[in-house]
């Protein structure tokens, strides 16, 4: 019997045995995973001592529960006021970003320093999982498919040289005589349906960019290339904005990215219409080099090139594509801030319109000639750039390519780095009253006029080796396009049924990087009966010189139906 009973209780010890043995394996773990937690800690806050001011972050998720809904670049305004410091260090995550909120900072470490500030950052969302950014690793021999966000290297001296022959300020002025063209008709649009004042900015931006792309103008404000260039920039734009919900959620916590987006649909929402547009964008840029190969644009560059340099698929829709982020949603943006500056600020139209009067008269419109005399008007174009920039945060982020330092701070390799155009442009101290427009402060004999550490008073471009490779192009284009529309109109506030002004909110503006204000109505009302005729008579010449870049494009009838079928 007490064989039978020793026998009977070796389960129970063997249990215990293995109960205990479960119970120091997971206190292991746990001990492990607390002393790992703790070590990484401690990097945080050696980093968070050694860097530029910013809020103490916590483990593992840093700042990033501080961040506000909506545009962060008005917290890091207030924060970097707070602190009493230009240059801040917030936490997204594991990870710190630099913050620079004035215009002699950036200056200092993006333009001065702009060798050492010429890579980008990790961008989890943007890039690695809209397959531009390939690795994290900054020497990787694969350093992605995008200027944009490509990491600095030799790839990426082939794709800024290739980008300049398409844009470079040595090429825009080729483009002189249809950009001039495209902008008659939105003049002349406009007086037939002026309510639609969005669409036809919209039709003109991407028109001009899709001639010089791909031969092809826009002439209709209902060609689905439109929607769909607009909807992809602004999207892409979403993907840049730091935000505590998902899908920027990847940047705090970059290891949910190996979750299955199959299963987990709700995560990865918002980035197949970014993938959807590199396969859009090399369609129109393989259709355009078949149809018209003896043409000169962009697309048959490309694949003339394609040979010397080894460009793949996604490289070419890549290059084409930035065409359209280069010029079309930001162009279009640009030019709907300024119709609001007309709107809430009718007080600084009159000496507009004194120069266009005096300069050019009411038969013909502004042209190329006439630039050097129109002086208020050309600073007009400079306060609509810095009132309300869109690239509201400079584009995407820069990294320096070793540590750096600035003020006895340290700023480590591969630090996100990002200038808040926001606070810049709206400093008291280089632009008092920064809300009110005022063309003035861009008159050098004027008492508004501060001092600036560059030569055109904004940084609405970006900075260094990575400035906005359409600047000339867009800077080209706004000002013809701005100088006409003053020109031919009286830029007003609507009327409701009672005939009483509308007004109109200068804070309404999306919350992407590329910013645009939020719909509002407007008039659009000739200045006289010559100048009416002279829009009518110009517009009609205009589609007939344009009528050269008229087709269809089957290519994006072909990509817009299956892709409702796949729906």
């Amino acid at each position: 019997m007490a064989v039978i009973a020793s026998s009977m209780e070796l389960p129970s010890i063997s249990d215990a045995l293995s109960s205990r043995m479960l119970r120091l394996v997971l206190a292991l773990l746990v001990a492990t995973g607390v002393g790992a937690l703790i070590v990484d800690y401690a990097r945080m806050l050696r980093l968070h001592k050694k860097m530029p001011p910013g809020p103490l972050p916590l483990p593992i998720i840093g700042n990033t529960h501080l961040l506000p809904n909506s545009k962060p670049w008005i917290y890091f305004e207030e924060l970097s006021k707070r602190l009493n410091s230009p240059v801040i260090t917030f936490w997204i995550g594991r990870n710190p970003t630099i913050w620079i909120n004035d215009a002699w900072s950036a200056s200092e470490l993006l333009d001065k320093k702009a060798a050492i500030y010429a890579s980008r950052p990790r961008m989890v969302v943007f890039a690695e999982l809209t397959g531009m950014q390939q690795s994290s690793d900054v020497h990787a021999k694969k350093p992605g498919s995008n200027l944009v966000t490509m990491y600095y290297g030799d790839r990426w001296r082939v794709h800024r040289k290739l980008t300049h022959a398409g844009v470079g300020l040595q090429q825009v002025r080729k483009y002189r005589g249809f950009q001039n063209d495209e902008s008659r008709v939105i003049a002349y649009d406009l007086l037939h349906t002026p309510e639609k004042y969005v669409a036809h900015f919209e039709r003109y931006a991407t028109s001009v960019v899709s001639i010089i792309g791909f031969h092809r103008r826009v002439s209709s404000t209902e060609d689905p290339i439109i929607t769909e260039v607009i909807a992809v920039m602004q999207k892409a734009a979403e993907l840049n904005v730091p935000g505590k919900t998902f899908p920027m959620l990847f940047e705090t916590f970059p290891v949910l990215t190996r979750l299955s987006p199959t299963l987990f649909p709700w995560m990865f929402q918002g980035l197949g219409k970014r993938r959807r547009g590199q396969q859009f964008f090399y369609a129109l840029a393989e259709e355009a080099n078949k149809k018209t190969p003896d043409q000169p644009c962009y697309a048959n560059q490309l694949f003339e090139e394609r040979p010397k340099y080894g460009l793949r698929d996604d490289e070419i829709s890549s290059l084409a594509g930035n065409l359209f982020g280069a010029g079309s949603d930001t162009s279009s943006s640009t030019l709907i801030t300024f119709v609001l500056a007309c709107c809430a600020f009718p007080e600084v139209l009159p000496k507009a319109w004194e120069e266009l009067d005096r300069v050019v008269g009411h038969h013909r419109s502004p042209s190329w000639e006439d630039e050097t005399e129109l002086v208020y008007i050309k600073a007009f174009v400079k306060e609509v750039l810095r009132w309300r920039s869109v690239a509201i945060i400079g584009g995407q982020p820069h990294a320096p390519i070793a540590d750096d330092e600035w003020n006895g701070y340290t700023i480590p390799k591969g630090t996100w780095t990002q200038g808040n155009v926001w606070a810049i442009h709206h400093n008291e101290h280089e632009f008092p009253d920064p809300d009110r427009f005022n063309p003035d402060r861009f008159l050098k004999e004027s008492p508004d006029a501060r001092p600036f550490p560059n030569d055109k008073g904004y940084m609405t471009f970006g900075w260094g080796r990575r400035v906005c490779s359409g600047q000339g192009l867009a800077e080209q284009g706004t000002f013809i396009t701005v100088a006409r529309l003053l020109w031919a109109f009286n830029i007003q506030k609507a009327h409701d049924e009672q005939g009483d002004e509308i007004p109109v909110d200068i804070f309404a503006y999306t919350d992407g990087l590329n910013m645009r204000p939020q719909t509002f109505p407007c008039r659009f009302t000739p200045r006289s009966a010559e100048i009416r005729d002279a829009i009518e008579r110009e517009g009609r010449q205009a589609l007939e010189d344009l009528a050269i870049y008229e087709g269809e494009s089957e290519r994006v009838a072909e990509f817009f139906t299956r892709n409702k079928q796949e729906a």
